[in-house]
């Protein structure tokens, strides 16, 4: 993510008030990242926390482009981006599922009505 942005080590490790060879060893894995430091670090590229992921020591960031389904993906392998996309049509395809389970619950509710009256 930090060369998706075009910052180099020692941009990163001031945005995060941090030496740049403690950032570099967070980068090469020789450090913990703990809680506190990835909320800065997912503050700093403007994410939320469990957006970044790790998979074979390569971050992944995946954000929503401000709607539900349209998913960019960042640094990933062709798997992961097929992989995402399935989840897309899956989630699509409950929505359609839902919207249509809620107009039979209406028309049901209709029914009742008149079957009152």
């Amino acid at each position: 993510m930090r060369e998706s942005s075009n910052w180099s080590q020692e941009e990163m490790a001031e945005k995060l008030n941090m030496s740049v060879n403690g950032y570099s060893k967070i980068e090469r894995g020789e450090t913990k990242s703990y809680i506190p430091k990835l909320e800065q670090i997912a503050k700093v590229f403007d994410v939320h926390l469990f957006e970044l992921m790790t998979n074979d020591r390569n971050v992944y960031l995946i954000s929503d482009n401000g709607n539900n389904h349209g998913f960019n993906v960042i640094g990933s392998s062709a798997e992961i981006a097929f992989e995402i996309q399935k989840l897309q049509m899956t989630i699509s395809h409950k929505d359609e599922t839902i919207e249509q389970l809620r107009n039979e619950n209406k028309l049901l509710k209709d029914v009742i009505e008149l079957m009152k009256r």
